[in-house]
């Protein structure tokens, strides 16, 4: 019988907050971002959330879930950058996550 991984949840308001959290931290692209993010996850930096409560928000480290959380983490990244340049896109319903990343995280 071959396992089959969970449906992860959806990306979560305080999972982008996670993100900003650990490019606050260290200004770098990924892959050296996710280095960071299992660093901080690690050790319960961020409201002493290890990987277990991140998941929980969407957050997964696992191989399979890499290029969902890249894309998220890609597109947070961005958009954090374009905000501070004046040109923000619009954030999807008050969740802290615009809309572009939503969708992108989501396979859509």
């Amino acid at each position: 019988m071959v396992a089959r991984p969970a449906s992860p949840r959806a990306l979560s308001a305080e999972a982008a907050e996670f993100v900003r959290f650990c490019y606050a931290r260290r200004h770098v692209g990924w892959p050296e971002l996710y280095d960071e993010m299992c660093a901080v996850a690690g050790r319960g930096l961020f409201r002493g959330w290890g990987s277990d409560e991140l998941a929980e928000h969407g957050v997964g480290f696992g191989l399979f879930e890499m290029p969902r959380l890249a894309s998220f983490v890609n597109g947070i990244v961005a958009h954090d950058r374009a905000q501070a340049k004046g040109a923000a896109s619009v954030p999807d319903a008050g969740s802290g996550v615009p809309t572009s990343v939503a969708r992108a995280a989501a396979g859509a």
